[in-house]
């Protein structure tokens, strides 16, 4: 299991992306418009710049909902390959059971 405080710092992280996300977008679209003039767009970049690093969504660690494991994590379901096999061979995730042939 993932220390508590890695999982916590991953909440703070999505916290933060989730607040700052229209600004970050609003500030991306200035400095992505060639038609504003340089000194506008390079403003916007230094704004951009000025802005606290763990507001980027690249910052956010996908862990496990469960276990707080940081590799093999499902996309769809959030929880880690380990978690998904017993989960669904417990029959604990709706629509999903072991392949078998």
């Amino acid at each position: 299991m993932a220390r508590l405080s890695s999982i916590e710092s991953v909440k703070r992280i999505r916290k933060r992306v989730d607040s700052k996300k229209a600004k970050r977008a609003e500030l991306k679209a200035v400095t992505g418009n060639r038609s504003l003039p340089a000194e506008e767009r390079f403003a916007a970049q230094l704004k951009l710049a000025a802005m606290p690093r763990t507001s980027s969504a690249t910052r956010i660690r996908n862990r496990c909902m469960i276990t707080g494991r940081a590799r093999g994590v499902h996309r769809k379901f959030g929880i880690s390959r380990i978690m998904l096999r017993e989960m669904a061979a417990g029959g604990l995730i709706p629509g999903v059971r072991k392949a078998s042939w």
